[in-house]
C-alpha cells in the first residue's frame, strides 16, 4: 500500500454558482476548495481569463480621403486617432475564421454610431450604441471599411503583418480579449468539523460576447488542457498524428469532391477583394472570366496570376478557361 492510498484525496469542489448578476458582470461561487485551494484556482483562472479567450476586433480600418491616422475629417468632430480609439472597444462576434469587411457610409448632421455599420451574417455587432463619431454639418460625410477579424489577447499594431496590406489601409491595435474586470476573493468555510475550507468568488465583468460563467468554464478548460499535457506528456508528432485524423475525418465528412474555395490558398488582399466583389465560392469564381474579374475593385493583374496559379495547385484547371 503507497502513501497515496494512506491518505484521503483531496476533495473536489462541489457546487459552481453564478449569483449577483448585473448586467454583464455577476460573481461565480464555487465551494469548497480544499484548504489553500482557492487561492490555486482563482489566481490561475484570473490569469487565463485576462489573457487567454479568444474574442473579436476590428484590425484595421481604411477611412475614405484619409492618408493616416493623424488627419481631419471635415464637418467631423473627432480627428482619425479618436475614431479609431473608438474603433478598439466595437464589441463584435464573428464567425468565420477569415477576415471579415465592414462597411460605414453617413452624411449628414449626426450622432455616428456603431448601429450605422453594415455588415454581413458571420458578424454580430453588440453594442449597437457605441458611439463612433459625431458629424457636425449638414455636408458631413464618412465612409469607412473596416476589417474584423478572431483573435487572442492584445495585439499590437507593431505584431500584424503589413505584407498585404492594402493602399489606405491603417492597422488598429486590437483588444480581443471578452473580459474587462477579473476579481477574486477567498472567505474560509465550514465542512464537516473543519473550518478552514476555502470559497473562492470570482467576480467577472465581460463585455457582453460571452457571459462571465461561461468565460470561467473556457478558462477552465485552457487549463484542462495544459494540465493534461503535464501529467500525460504526448509527443509533438503524436499531437500532429492525432491533428490530421480529425482534419482528415472533417474533410471526408464534409467536404465535396472539389476542394472548397477556403482551402485555396489566396493572399489576404486577393480573398478580401473577391469576397468584396461577391465572388465568395468556387461555384461564383467559374461563373467569372478574366475580364470580369479584373474589373472587380482591388483586383489587378498580380491577383489574376495569383488565383491562377492557385487553381492550378489545387488541380482545378476548368475554371478562368476565358
Amino acid at each position: 500500500m503507497n502513501n497515496q492510498q494512506i491518505l484521503e484525496s483531496i476533495s473536489l469542489p462541489e457546487e459552481i454558482k453564478e449569483v449577483n448578476k448585473k448586467g454583464n458582470a455577476s460573481d461565480i461561487v464555487i465551494q469548497p476548495c480544499y484548504p489553500g485551494f482557492g487561492s490555486t484556482l482563482g489566481n490561475a483562472l484570473r490569469r487565463v481569463l485576462l489573457s487567454s479567450l479568444d474574442g473579436a476586433a476590428v484590425t484595421a480600418v481604411k477611412i475614405k480621403g484619409v492618408d493616416h491616422e493623424f488627419s481631419a475629417i471635415s464637418h467631423i468632430k473627432e480627428d482619425v486617432l479618436n475614431i479609431i480609439m473608438n474603433l478598439k472597444t466595437l464589441r463584435l462576434q464573428v464567425k468565420s475564421a477569415e477576415p471579415i469587411r465592414m462597411t460605414l457610409k453617413v452624411s449628414g448632421k449626426k450622432e455616428i454610431k456603431a448601429l450605422d455599420i453594415k455588415s454581413s451574417s458571420d458578424v454580430e455587432i453588440v453594442n449597437p450604441d457605441h458611439h463612433i463619431a459625431h458629424a457636425t454639418h449638414p455636408d458631413a460625410k464618412l465612409e469607412m471599411e473596416m476589417v474584423a477579424e478572431v483573435g487572442r489577447g492584445y495585439v499590437p499594431v507593431e505584431q500584424k503583418d503589413r505584407q498585404d496590406l492594402e493602399v489606405g489601409m491603417i492597422l488598429i491595435d486590437s483588444i480581443f480579449t471578452p473580459v474587462l474586470k477579473v476579481g477574486y476573493q477567498i472567505d474560509n468555510m465550514r465542512v464537516g468539523q473543519m473550518t478552514n475550507y476555502d470559497r473562492l468568488t470570482l467576480q467577472v465583468e465581460t463585455d457582453g460576447t460571452i457571459t462571465p460563467l461561461a468565460a470561467v468554464t473556457k478558462a477552465a478548460e485552457i487549463l484542462i488542457q495544459q494540465f493534461q499535457q503535464i501529467a500525460k506528456p504526448k509527443t509533438k508528432t503524436a499531437v500532429n498524428k492525432e491533428e490530421k485524423i480529425d482534419a482528415d475525418k472533417s474533410v471526408k465528412e464534409d467536404s465535396p469532391a472539389e476542394p472548397s474555395f477556403e482551402n485555396i490558398k489566396l493572399s489576404v488582399r486577393t480573398r478580401n477583394a473577391l469576397k468584396a466583389g461577391g465572388v465568395e465560392n468556387l461555384e461564383k469564381l467559374a461563373k467569372k472570366s478574366a475580364k470580369e474579374l479584373l474589373e472587380l475593385e482591388g483586383f489587378g493583374n498580380k491577383a489574376l496570376t495569383e488565383v491562377r496559379k492557385a487553381l492550378e495547385k489545387a488541380k482545378i484547371n476548368h475554371l478562368l478557361d476565358s
